[in-house]
C-alpha cells in the first residue's frame, strides 16, 4: 500500500491583468462600470481560491479550484444577461489560469496545463480536499478547477484530455505546443 499524499496549501494571490483578461474574453472594449464589477468580483473570489500541491511518492500535482458558490453566482449572471454571464464566466476561468501560471510559468508560455491521469493516489488526495473527479471521467467535479503536474512535465503527449482538446485536434493551429522527444506522431527514423 502506498503512503498518503502530502497536501501543501499555496497562499497565492494572482494579479488581475486586465489586458490578458480582455484577450481571453475576446473583448476589445469594456466600460468603466463593467471593469469595476469585474474587479470587485475578483476581490470577492480571491479568498475563495484554493491552491494545493499534492505530493505523492514519485510525482506531484498542482490542484486549484473555485467553490460551488462561484459557479452558482456565474449561473445567476448567465440567467440575468448572457453578455454578463460570458464576462463573469471568463473571469472565473481567468482567475484559475492566472493562479496556475503564477506557479507554473510554462503554462502561460505553452497555453496549456495538461491534465494528468487520475490515479488512485491523486483521487484519494483530492477527496481529502473535497475536490473529486466526475464519475468514470478524467474531468473534475468543479467547473472552475485545474489539476496538472507540478512541476511542469510536458504538453499534449501527457494530457488525458487529448481527444477533446482543440489544440490536439488541430482546430487551433495558433496555439503553441511543447512536444517532448519520443512523443511525436510521426517520429523521424532513427539513424542506422
Amino acid at each position: 500500500m502506498s503512503a498518503e499524499a502530502k497536501l501543501t496549501k499555496h497562499p497565492i494571490q494572482p494579479y488581475f491583468d486586465m489586458e490578458a483578461y480582455m484577450l481571453l474574453s475576446q473583448e476589445s472594449r469594456l466600460g468603466g462600470a463593467v471593469v469595476e464589477r469585474l474587479a470587485a468580483l475578483w476581490e470577492q473570489w480571491l479568498p475563495l481560491l484554493q491552491v494545493y500541491e499534492v505530493r505523492g511518492e514519485k510525482i506531484s500535482w498542482l490542484a486549484l479550484w473555485l467553490p460551488e458558490s462561484v459557479e452558482n453566482q456565474v449561473d445567476g449572471c448567465w440567467s440575468a444577461s448572457p453578455a454578463e454571464g460570458w464576462l463573469v464566466n471568463t473571469l472565473a476561468q481567468f482567475m484559475c489560469m492566472s493562479a496556475v501560471q503564477e506557479l507554473l510559468p510554462e503554462v502561460g508560455e505553452f497555453r496549456c496545463a495538461p491534465s494528468p491521469r487520475p490515479t488512485r493516489a491523486l483521487r484519494e488526495a483530492l477527496g481529502r480536499l473535497r475536490l473529486s473527479y466526475k464519475e468514470n471521467a478524467a474531468t473534475l467535479s468543479r467547473r472552475y478547477a485545474v489539476v496538472t503536474h507540478y512541476p511542469y512535465r510536458g504538453g499534449c503527449e501527457i494530457c488525458q484530455l487529448q481527444s477533446h482538446c482543440p489544440k490536439e485536434q488541430g482546430k487551433d493551429e495558433n496555439l503553441p505546443v511543447l512536444l517532448l522527444p519520443g512523443y511525436e506522431k510521426n517520429p523521424a527514423p532513427a539513424d542506422r
